[in-house]
């Protein structure tokens, strides 16, 4: 995820980049690829609302949701 600040392209990207560093250290620390999925949700869900840092800062997030 991503603050909404910028285009919608740019934080797609930005958000599939961050989805992407945090496969890569899962998979570093011994979890299967094959078991791993990136997303990116851009600006589009929001935790926090808002145009100030602090929800700025909490919409610059990655979810990780784990299924067994």
């Amino acid at each position: 995820h991503c603050d909404e600040r910028g285009s919608e392209s740019y934080n797609n990207g930005l958000g599939m980049q961050r989805a992407e560093a945090v496969l890569a250290v899962l998979a570093a620390n011994g979890v299967a690829e094959t078991r791993l999925q990136a997303v990116s949700f851009g600006e589009k869900q929001p935790a926090t609302p808002g145009d100030d840092e602090t929800a700025w800062a909490k919409n610059r997030r990655a979810v990780i949701i784990y299924y067994r």
